[in-house]
């Protein structure tokens, strides 16, 4: 069965990826800031606590993920953040600065501690959690707007540059999800519907589809 790496492991979609792919029987290394191995049941949950946004924690994840599970088939990054409610000229630079490194340089670490495991298998997946926002910015969340639009030129990057092996890499960009985080609305994109997305593209029967960025917006259309 495959081995999958799910970075955000613990959180509102972070455990429903988590679980969707425990169910279909894959090995699974989940990471977080702060995991543990009780956060999920079962044999073949790994828990590898991390911090994305320091380069050589990435490089340990990647590397202890390898050792533990034997390989990386599928890298599925969910680790992310939100932060906003005011114009441009009134964000403050440590806004900037924290959307940047939780959505981009988070991004871009774990990619780059990845990836040369997945060419020297010669085989990959990787799934990125977006946002909405990163192909229709909102008012008011400017740093996030960017951060996620960086998000999905990294991945389509990552597509381009490793298509020679046949190692894909997709973004999906949901709409506001119904994870704890949001507010309930009846029209909020089901967090398990995302999960088997994410799954989904992470398969076989998803190999020629790479350099993708999926709008998942249901009734929020």
């Amino acid at each position: 069965m495959p081995a999958i790496l799910i970075t955000g492991a613990k959180g509102g979609l972070g455990a429903h990826i988590t679980r969707a792919f425990l169910e279909t029987g894959a090995t699974v290394a989940g990471s977080s800031r702060s995991i543990a191995q009780s956060d999920f049941a079962g044999e073949r949950f790994i828990a590898i606590p991390a911090d994305l946004n320091d380069a050589a924690s990435a490089a340990r994840l990647a590397d202890t993920a390898m050792e533990r599970c034997g390989a990386i088939d599928a890298l599925i990054h969910v680790a992310g953040g939100f932060a906003g409610g005011a114009p441009i000229q009134e964000t403050a630079e440590a806004v900037w600065e924290q959307m940047m490194n939780l959505n981009a340089r988070a991004a871009f670490h774990i990619l780059r501690a990845v990836i040369p495991h997945m060419r020297r298998a010669g085989r990959g997946r990787i799934v990125a959690i977006g946002s909405r926002a990163a192909v229709e910015p909102a008012p008011g969340i400017s740093a996030y707007n960017a951060s996620k639009a960086a998000l999905v030129a990294l991945l389509r990057t990552a597509a381009l540059e490793n298509r020679d092996l046949g190692i894909t890499a997709n973004v999906i960009l949901p709409g506001t999800m119904d994870t704890p985080g949001n507010a309930p609305d009846a029209r909020n994109v089901s967090a398990a519907r995302v999960a088997a997305l994410a799954v989904f593209l992470a398969s076989e029967a998803a190999a020629e589809i790479s350099g993708a960025a999926i709008p998942v917006y249901g009734a929020q259309l």
